[in-house]
């Protein structure tokens, strides 16, 4: 077996397979520009409006639009509430969390020129922030279910040398070399096993590979935590130009950075006949850090002062992930006091690998009122089946882009924003319908949300505030393997935002 690399923090072992599924492909390819206050305030309809910095963001045609340079930055508050029914219980949590997600600004050029037909072109730069994964929920109830299947369906196939300890190996050592020569899955099977959790059909090393659960049928009292934080972000670099007077077309090419910490515990206990293991406790932790590139080309086209429409296309966004975990198990028996500890102390250091998210193309329309307001109204089409891993160290996604490719679908967005202003005072509001990427609507609905909000133009300045609250109800399973119940999650995310926008 490989040696473990050791670090002043602790062991770090390179596991030979990867961990990635679907719910990880679907994190990281899911997302909107979080965007400027009145962004926010009219759902993100946008894309045939420009004019503002997040419009930029969502088609790069929107800085052409602006006469005079421009800077904005946006500070926002963010609430997202679950409610979660398992096992007959219902359970609520909310987390709150504080960021500036966006700042940015662009340059204005004018051509002199008066013979051309490009009028100006514009550079911009920003940052936009995609989604906050701050979140946390608490699921409570009694199953019939046990976390013994996660470890048995593991471990059934392996043989029992495979999954111990050779002999003077410590559970660090082992855990870490089962992870270098075996993979992951290997290692779930070992903590089943030295936890008393599984039982061996067969004591003979390399002839057993059946295996069954110490913890006898019956009812189940279980707990399951989970907390989450990160960011996934985007840095752009923009430039627009405007021909005649009525055309306008952008680029941007964008970077992507993400971080996205996860800590998970489980416990059980059961009082049932013929168990020889009453509690468990499991936990696990996950870090994924990395980066990408994405590009989007867009239009926009003053059909009269009534009618503006606009077209976008945003590329794949090809990331390049890093993944690391902890994991701990503590199993107890009642009759005989009898506990086992599985605290390996290492740290599973995934091999890198890649994931491209699907491409994006959006149509746009608005209805300008003259001074006194606006319409406007953004439909987006996005085909999840789409969303592929790769790996350039030799390892194998096709089972888990096989699954990606028949659990998901193509998503369809709409967005609805209008302004009512007067006088210096603008009022807006806002809807937004967003269709689940599952086929299966029934564990992963759609998304639905409104916004309100109000902008003061100061002249050389405004300030807006936004209020924007979004609806999605879906399972969560605990784990990615076993037969334990689904949780009903319904998420409520809300937002206040702040916005300071100046012309340079």
């Amino acid at each position: 077996m490989k040696n473990l690399v050791l670090t002043l923090m602790g062991t770090i072992s390179m596991v030979s397979t990867y961990g990635q599924d679907l719910t990880d492909a679907l994190r990281y390819s899911t997302g909107e520009t979080e965007g400027t206050a009145r962004f926010k305030s009219m759902s993100g309809a946008f894309g045939a409006l420009g004019g503002d910095m997040s419009a930029v963001s969502i088609n790069p045609a929107g800085s052409a639009i602006f006469n005079l340079s421009h800077g904005a930055m946006t500070v926002a508050t963010q609430s997202t509430s679950n409610d979660v029914f398992y096992g007959s219980n219902t359970q609520a949590l909310r987390d709150d969390s504080f960021d500036m997600n966006q700042i940015g600004a662009a340059l204005v050029f004018n051509n002199r020129d008066l013979e051309s037909g490009w009028n100006k072109f514009v550079i911009s730069v920003f940052y936009e922030q995609l989604q906050n994964y701050d979140n946390q929920f608490l699921a409570v109830g009694t199953t019939q279910n046990s976390i013994g299947s996660y470890f048995t369906d593991y471990a059934n196939g392996l043989r029992l040398d495979e999954i111990t300890a050779l002999e003077g190996e410590s559970i660090t050592q082992a855990y870490g070399e089962i992870g270098s020569a075996y993979g992951s899955r290997f290692q779930q099977a070992f903590l089943g096993y030295e936890s008393y959790i599984l039982e061996a059909a067969d004591d003979t090393d390399n002839g057993n590979t059946i295996y069954t659960s110490n913890i006898a049928d019956g009812d189940f009292y279980q707990e399951y935590s989970y907390a989450s934080t990160g960011i996934n972000g985007k840095f752009s670099a923009n430039i627009g130009f405007q021909y005649d007077k009525n055309i306008y077309f952008g680029i941007n090419l964008n970077s992507h950075f993400l971080n996205y910490e996860r800590s998970t515990y489980f416990y059980e206990d059961n009082t049932n006949t013929g168990s020889t293991i009453n509690q468990v406790d499991f936990k696990n932790t996950l870090l994924t850090t990395g980066e990408g590139f994405s590009l989007q080309l867009g239009s926009i086209v003053k059909v009269n002062d009534f009618i503006r429409l606009g077209l976008t296309y945003d590329s794949p966004t090809w990331l390049r992930l890093r993944e690391e975990t902890t994991q701990y198990l503590y199993t107890f028996e009642d009759a005989t006091n009898l506990e086992a500890e599985v605290d390996p102390a290492v740290i599973n250091v995934f091999p890198e690998y890649y994931l491209r998210t699907p491409a994006k193309i959006t149509g746009s329309a608005a209805f300008i009122i003259g001074d006194t307001g606006l319409i406007s109204i953004d439909y987006s089409r996005k085909d999840y089946s789409g969303t592929k891993f790769r790996s350039n160290s030799g390892g194998n996604f096709s089972q888990q882009n096989s699954i990606i490719g028949t659990t998901l679908k193509a998503a369809n967005t709409i967005r609805i924003g209008g302004e009512l202003r007067h006088k210096k005072f603008s009022y807006r509001g806002g809807y937004k319908l967003e269709q689940s990427p599952y086929k299966d609507t029934a564990a992963y609905g759609d998304l639905k949300g409104f916004s309100l909000g109000l902008g003061y133009n100061f002249g050389g300045s405004r300030l807006d505030l936004a209020y924007e609250n979004s609806n999605r109800k879906m399972d969560q399973r605990f784990f990615n393997a076993g037969n334990l119940d689904v949780a009903r999650i319904n998420r409520t995310n809300s937002n206040v935002s702040l916005t300071l926008s100046m012309s340079l």
